[in-house]
């Protein structure tokens, strides 16, 4: 990006040449990878190891990050390519997308909403930061963007989110006062970002910013018109346009009832700004924090943490249609019949689903953790992950997802692959040949890791990973 661009120069506004300069460097450098550790899954330190002896890749921990990961040296450049990737041992993220979720820190006893929630970055990370347990619920205008998001959720197993696709300025209409935590982790004009979006620097324009300004703002009330009085609001951009990020909040101070609770960061950061070109902001947006990148070596990034502290007006209540879909638990009797052959041909004890629920879409069914509530069934895209679908016979088919939520404790049919040939065929949706075992299906391991689910049958013994996640480039070793 040459020196006359816009981006610099408004940088250069911002902090000074000295600044600008260095913001210039950096946006020049190879971005750095940066990995947070799915824990459901898998150690830090085991991971570490695993890395680091499988693929060569090397990589540090990260002071005051507990599930996260520098990777330092990956010649081969596998990090995004390894089989680990694709199950969802870990999820390649920028140290600065890591906060928002941290500053939030949810828990499986608190109402939780995404906003804005693709490609599923930080829904993910909420997710696990709940244990995979309680109520999380991710919002995402972009109906082509939440396949992004949807992907990333079944990767990580992700069985306590709900996928909505909804205006998320309208949404106060369907909950009002509902929310323990909500995070608005805007769209913005990407100033942050610049050094892995080139294009950005192309593009960017404070007009551009200015018109964001707006939907950020509408995004943030209905944020808080959602929230329970005491709860709280992490309000986030990966830009550092004042125009997207102090005056926006500057804006919501004068108008609702919210107060800013300081944060402390594990990284280094900057009071926000409480003067710009001749305004002055309210006082208390110096606990709001800016994030410089080159300080840090990762996305430049604005948060802030917001507490409701009054009621807000109650919104006119959008009417929600009744749904088909229907949610049962295990020990629901129109379900035992599935249950009891899910049960004797995998060896699965019962006990085991009693903490899930069970979503019925036609054939299809879903499985989410037995806590996760939510009564407007019908505005969702997508509830839990894929767990099966009946057959002729009314028997479940059991989903590679599925399996990989609850096959670790299968005792039978269970097919081990033994090699890496049989692996890439069975991770490419390929049959693997010369398989002499009774036929049905099986769930599918390698290095005593669920991959999913297969049928042997007289047309042989193929495999039912997903399709979605055949696509990735991947290496076997």
């Amino acid at each position: 990006m040459e020196k006359s661009s816009k981006a610099y120069e408004y940088f250069e506004q911002l902090y000074g040449k000295e600044s600008a300069d260095a913001y210039q460097h950096y946006i020049e450098q190879a971005p750095k990878d940066y990995i947070r550790v799915n824990i459901n899954k898998i150690s830090v330190e085991a991971l570490q190891k695993l890395l680091l002896d499988k693929y060569k890749i090397a990589t540090e921990p990260i002071q005051h990050f507990q599930r996260a990961l520098k990777v330092v040296s990956d010649e081969a450049d596998l990090i995004g390519k390894t089989v680990e990737q694709i199950l969802g041992f870990y999820y390649i993220q920028s140290l600065s997308s890591m906060l928002p979720p941290i500053v939030l820190n949810p828990n499986a006893q608190e109402l939780v909403m995404d906003l804005c929630g693709a490609p599923g970055s930080k829904t993910t990370q909420m997710a696990e930061l709940m244990n995979n347990m309680g109520t999380l619920i991710a919002n995402e205008i972009d109906i082509n963007r939440i396949k992004s998001l949807v992907f990333n959720l079944d990767r990580l197993n992700i069985v306590n989110t709900g996928v909505l696709n909804f205006k998320g300025e309208l949404l106060s209409k369907v909950y009002d006062n509902y929310f323990d935590k909500v995070l608005v982790d805007a769209p913005c004009s990407g100033l942050g970002i610049i050094q892995k979006k080139e294009e950005v620097g192309k593009w960017w324009s404070l007009d551009h910013a200015n018109r964001l300004h707006d939907l950020q703002t509408k995004l943030l009330v209905s944020a808080i018109k959602m929230t329970k009085v005491g709860g709280e609001i992490v309000y986030s951009t990966c830009t550092l346009s004042v125009e997207e990020n102090e005056m926006v909040i500057d804006t919501i101070l004068k108008k609702y009832p919210v107060e800013i609770i300081p944060v402390e960061l594990p990284v280094k950061s900057h009071k926000a700004f409480t003067e710009y070109q001749g305004m002055k902001f309210n006082p208390q947006i110096e606990n709001a924090v800016r994030i410089l990148p080159w300080e840090i070596d990762s996305d430049g990034f604005f948060l802030v943490k917001l507490r409701k502290i009054s009621e807000t007006e109650t919104m006119e209540k959008m009417l929600v249609s009744d749904s088909d879909a229907k949610i049962v638990y295990s020990n629901d009797k129109d379900f035992q019949p599935y249950l009891l052959y899910l049960t004797d041909h995998f060896g699965i004890d019962k006990k085991i689903f009693d903490d899930y629920k069970f979503i019925f879409k036609g054939r299809d069914i879903y499985i989410i953790n037995k806590d996760w509530h939510d009564d407007n069934l019908s505005i969702f895209n997508r509830i839990g992950t894929k767990f099966g679908s009946l057959d002729k016979k009314q028997r479940i088919t059991l989903h590679s997802n599925g399996a990989q939520v609850i096959g670790k404790f299968a005792s039978q049919f269970i097919f081990e692959i033994r090699n890496i040939q049989d692996l890439e065929s069975y991770l490419t949706g390929m049959k693997i040949r010369n398989v002499a075992i009774p036929t049905g299906q099986y769930i599918v391991k390698y290095q005593n890791i669920v991959l999913g689910t297969a049928v042997n049958n007289e047309e042989g013994f193929k495999s039912r990973f997903p399709r979605t996640k055949r696509t990735q480039k991947f290496e076997v070793m």
